[in-house]
């Protein structure tokens, strides 16, 4: 071969895979994000997530995001824009926004966060380990979880008789139940207050007061997430001792919160999203559990409560609010 022909062949070698490259880092990867309020830690530690994976927003990825401003009813019109959109992924933030994008699609990948609902009874997915369908992600379903709160009230609060369990009557049956389940095995009165809507929060704290509750637990919704500071101050009002399966409860102003980090969940969701548009299937990809727990405990309101924290409690704690 001689040396003109020798450069022309070498050179078609080295340009193909180089195009190949180019059109590869050409491609913009278009992620949908459905959630019920606009800014906050978890859309923030969803980003990070995907910046820590090498994706820079708005050059390599695009997140279009669909907020519902706490109406849940606006969720299906709104996944129906991000499909239109021609989206590669759907991330849905919620159960809502995972029950509407269920029924909106069989075909694109739902990367799902869910803290109220059993994926497999839903009918969802087939099993944790394989869901076999267009949905994954990660799902609490741990009703026991309501066990350790009840505990640490009643380390809190040594003399404890009477606590009120504020629940969302669409999602949190089963988590209700198993609170009920231990609040009676520790001798404790339970009393049932539900709601549907936010606006019935303050007529359920006053439920509260007049059947003499002295303490609080507020089961898992994402209602309840958006309304964290609004809860804390009711329950500061009405003198109750409160705790909620979200940490950031503490931060709120509540007594104490114990749950899943929250952010260490978005962060990991961003790790599905990539390794879907990499060509991973959601039916392969198991559903996963949090992995990362906080105890957040709030002194000032103790002080205000007229409660003395043990110090075998606030040594477990990862957060003390002073």
């Amino acid at each position: 071969m001689n040396r003109r022909a020798f450069v022309t062949v070498l050179g078609a070698v080295l340009a193909a895979p180089l195009g190949a490259e180019a059109q590869q880092a050409a491609k913009v990867w278009r992620v949908g994000y459905a959630g019920l309020d606009r800014r906050n830690v978890n859309v923030e530690a969803f980003e990070h997530g995907l910046r820590g994976l090498g994706y820079v927003i708005g050059q390599n990825i695009v997140v279009d995001y669909r907020f519902s401003e706490g109406h849940v009813e606006r969720l299906p019109g709104l996944i129906d824009d991000l499909l239109r959109a021609g989206i590669d992924v759907l991330f849905a933030a919620n159960p809502h926004a995972i029950r509407a994008a269920k029924r909106a699609t069989t075909a694109v990948p739902i990367v799902g966060i869910d803290l109220e609902t059993d994926p497999v009874g839903a009918g969802w997915v087939k099993t944790l380990g394989r869901p076999g369908g267009n949905l994954t992600g990660f799902f609490l379903d741990i009703p026991e979880l309501s066990a350790k709160e009840v505990q640490l009230l009643v380390e809190a609060m040594p003399r404890l008789q009477r606590v009120a369990i504020l629940w969302d009557a669409e999602l949190s049956a089963s988590q209700f139940k198993a609170t009920e389940s231990a609040a009676h095995s520790v001798k404790l009165k339970p009393q049932s207050l539900t709601f549907r809507q936010p606006e019935e929060f303050a007529t359920a704290f006053g439920a509260a007061r007049d059947q003499q509750a002295e303490a609080l637990i507020v089961l898992s919704s994402p209602s309840v997430f958006i309304h964290l500071k609004h809860l804390a101050d009711l329950a500061l009002k009405y003198r109750l001792a409160a705790i909620s399966v979200f940490p950031q409860f503490a931060h709120a102003g509540a007594l104490m919160g114990y749950g899943p980090n929250l952010p260490d969940l978005f962060r990991r969701a961003a790790r599905y999203v990539d390794q879907i548009v990499k060509g991973a299937r959601p039916a392969d990809l198991p559903i996963q559990r949090p992995v990362a727990f906080d105890l957040a405990i709030n002194l000032k309101t103790a002080k205000a409560l007229g409660l003395t924290i043990p110090p075998s409690l606030l040594l477990r704690a990862d957060h003390v609010i002073e």
